[in-house]
Formats: C-alpha cells, structure tokens, sequence
C-alpha cells in the first residue's frame, strides 16, 4: 500500500487469505474472526448498504485516541493531526485521487455538498436528479427556498432509471433559459441500487458548458471500483459510514487539483484552513493553506480518523476489485434464492451497485416483521433493499430468502 498503513491484524489475514477470487470458505476462516464480536450478534445481517458492519480493532483505535487525548493532552494534536493524514491518503487511494490534499474531511457527505454550494461564486444554476439521497435532496431543495440557488430536476425514464443521456438532454435544454453551473449525480441511486454509467462522459460535457460536476459516492465506495481521475469529477462526496465500514461522522469532500485552482471562493472554512494554523497571526484578509488545505473548518471531531481507520485499511487490503466480485456473487445467489421462493428481486449485476432491491406496496412494514423473524434488512418507499457481503454465508441468505417469503404471507 506504500504511503498508507495497514494494521497487523488485517495483513496478517490477508496474507493468510491469499490473492484471487473469494470464497466462503477461506474468508470464514481468515476474516471472519477479524469480526468476532459483531458476528456475535446471532441475527443475520442484509442492510451492509446502511451502516456498515465494524472490525474488533475499530474500538481499540478509537480508545487509542482518547488514550493520547488523557495521556499527552495537548500534545495529542500531533498525533491527532498525523491520523488525520492518514484518513486522506486512505480515501485518495480508495477513490483513485492524485494527491491526499485533495480530500478534504468532513463528518457528512451533505457537509461537503454544502461547502460546494457556498464556494460557487453568484446565485449558482444547479441540476440534479429526482433520485437522490435525502441528505443531497433537502440542501438542494432548502438552498432554493432560500433563494441560494435555482435549481432544476432531471427526471427519470419511462423504466425509473436516471441515466447520462437524461441529464444530458436536461443539460442541453437548459442552456437556452439558464447557463448550468453545477451538476448533481449519485454514482449509485440509494433507493433502487441502479449504477449511472458513463459519468466520464456527463464530465466531459458539464466541462464544454463550463459547469462543473459533482458526484455522490456514498453507495458506491467501498462497495466498487471508484476512479474519480477517470470520471473526471469536480467533486466527490462521501463517507465511511456504509461499505467503509466506520460508522457515522466520517465524511469527506474530494475537490479535484482543476477545481482547487479555479476561482472558488470557500465560505466554509475556518482557523485550521490558515496558512499557519497555530501561529495565532490575523492578517487581513486571511491568508489559507494551498490546496485541499485551505478548506479545512475549525477544529475537527479527531476521532473520527480513527474510528474510520480499521474498515478503510479492509478495504484497501482486501481490494475494491475482489469486493465487487464477490459482492456480486452473493447478490445472484440470493436473488436465485428469492426466485425459488417466488419473489422478484432487481440487482445483482454490472447495472446496479451492492444490494438487491424487492418492490412491494409496504416494504417498510415488511422490513421490520423480517426483523422480528432474526433478519435485519432496511426499505426505502416501496423498495426492500437487502445486501449481503463478505461476512454472509450461503446458509443465511438461504434463509432470507425464507424469511422475507414468511413475512410477505402475514
């Protein structure tokens, strides 16, 4: 991994795991006890695409924070400030950014959406889709109540799909009112899984109207193969709370070297984007850190970076590559599962990210009888979503498959 860290515990089973296709076998004996406590449980768990299931080392790394914290005081910063480090080489790696200064920490993906939208110069036209996650969705509906911006929705087709070639046509259509200068996209859809392909090519033509792009990672890091210098994106939003494995507040902003030396103007900010940060000097106006640096806010949630730490260097170790295959394995098994039990499941191919998704008039309902019956999954509106990964074996999705079929028959 040259410049990023990978724990003891992780190589070591990693090296015993070996390189090639996953199987159920080799990663019960070797990754599984990674996880023992969580694996405890006793309940099976399909809602991987909510909140990610953490490693036994991420409660000792968290208490290694605190433990600089009481021990070194505020020495601790140091530290503090090197794991920060740390939390942007892994994100870079994991999104295939050029430089870790382009990430940017923050503890929402909305965060980032935010500071975007406050670094944009005017009253910014935005476009975006009907598809969008809740946290995307109310800023950008909020900002136009507010008169921040003007925004305009891309609808989906007559199959409910978003895909480049709508935004495109809503792109080109909006030109000849109002000149786009940001488009909004997620590179997973949160409520029906589908995959918007060729975002490389929606870049290319926000960058010949002289918009920018902006694209929602949250679904798909982790989960799949994230290139951002081949999508060629202005920004990438995320966090680490889903297939990251790191629970909540550990976002990120990825801001592209292009966009870091154009004509932003980034309101949300504060004393550690200084140019010397503990130096106490006030010049008028601010002077800030190049880079990535000089959107850094105030004083952070530190222990964020290493509450993140242990499921980013899984990730990383395991590789996204490998995760994709498998995840994809375990999503055809259980859908052909679902089939024998007579239910229509949507997933588990190129099209669509990391869960299967089941459509029924009262999923919501339905996912918690499934809850009662030992089998945590989650909905959204009309859509069950259930995602097995590396920890789920055959059995278990074996028996979701019974246990959703159960529950659709009360």
């Amino acid at each position: 991994m040259n410049d990023v860290a990978i724990s003891p515990q992780v190589a070591q089973a990693m090296a015993a795991l070996g390189a090639g296709p996953l199987t159920e076998d080799a990663l019960v004996q070797h990754v599984f006890p990674l996880f023992s406590r969580v694996l405890a449980r006793g309940d099976i768990y399909v809602a991987n695409h909510s909140l990610g299931r953490p490693l036994d080392q991420t409660s000792a790394d968290v208490a290694e924070a605190f433990d600089k914290w009481q021990t070194r005081l505020d020495d601790a910063w140091e530290d503090w400030l090197a794991e920060r480090e740390q939390f942007r080489r892994r994100i870079a790696r994991l999104i295939g950014a050029a430089r870790p200064d382009c990430i940017v920490p923050k503890t929402a993906a909305g965060q980032g959406l935010r500071s975007v939208l406050n670094a944009l110069p005017g009253k910014p036209h935005v476009l975006s889709t009907r598809g969008e996650f809740d946290a995307v969705d109310v800023i950008l509906k909020q900002y136009a109540r507010c008169g921040r911006i003007d925004i305009t929705w891309a609808e989906p087709d007559a199959e409910g799909r978003f895909t480049v070639d709508g935004i495109l046509a809503q792109l080109e259509a909006q030109q000849h009112i109002a000149p786009v200068d940001l488009v909004v996209v997620a590179q997973v859809m949160f409520m029906t899984g589908q995959v918007v392909a060729d975002i490389d090519r929606l870049a290319a033509a926000c960058h010949a109207h002289d918009a920018r792009l902006l694209v929602d990672a949250y679904h798909s890091i982790g989960a799949m193969p994230v290139d951002v210098t081949a999508m060629d994106a202005d920004f990438i939003i995320g966090a680490s709370y889903k297939y990251l494995r790191g629970g909540p507040g550990a976002g990120f902003l990825y801001v592209s070297p292009r966009a870091l030396e154009s004509d932003l103007c980034p309101l949300d900010i504060g004393w550690f984007a200084k140019r010397e940060v503990f130096h106490f000097e006030r010049p008028d106006p601010p002077q800030f850190m190049p880079g990535g640096d000089g959107l850094l806010e105030g004083t952070p949630p530190v222990f964020t970076w290493y509450q993140a730490r242990a499921g980013q260097q899984f990730v990383l170790a395991l590789g996204t590559d490998r995760i994709r295959a498998y995840g994809l394995d375990r999503q055809q098994r259980l859908k052909e599962y679902l089939r024998a039990a007579g239910i229509v499941a949507t997933g588990g191919d190129a099209q669509h990210g990391a869960f299967l998704v089941v459509r029924h008039p009262q999923a919501m309902p339905l996912a918690q009888r499934m809850k009662s019956l030992g089998v945590r999954a989650d909905a959204r509106a009309e859509y069950l979503r259930l995602c097995p990964d590396v920890l789920t074996r055959d059995a278990e999705m074996r028996r979701v498959a019974e246990v959703v079929a159960q529950a659709m028959a009360k």
